[in-house]
């Protein structure tokens, strides 16, 4: 639901990061793309509207005030919504290498 959200609002780059062999604090990263702050904001946005109304509130939220990097922790799932160049530069897939890695498409 969380990739479909993203893909609404035309996130790039979705990927899933299952992380449940290789971390304990969550079982999934969400990580997506946007070309500008405007577009992560409207992505964030809309997945946290979705989920509310479907009574799945955000522990916490953070970054959306720059949107350079927004992330909602939704508890066993994160969700990453990068501009380009920040998830160039933090390299999360990297980072998280060992991780079984899903890419999703429209």
């Amino acid at each position: 639901m969380i990739c479909n959200c993203a893909l609404d609002k035309k996130a790039e780059d979705v990927v899933i990061l299952d992380l449940q062999k290789v971390s304990t604090f969550c079982d999934y990263f969400v990580i997506s793309s946007a070309g500008s702050f405007k577009k992560t904001r409207a992505i964030a946005d809309h997945i946290e509207e979705t989920l509310e109304g479907r009574n799945v509130k955000v522990h916490h939220a953070e970054g959306r005030q720059d949107g350079n990097w927004i992330l909602l922790d939704y508890a066993d799932v994160v969700v990453h919504i990068f501009c380009d160049q920040a998830r160039a530069f933090y390299g999360l897939e990297r980072l998280w290498a060992d991780a079984e890695r899903t890419e999703i498409s429209a």
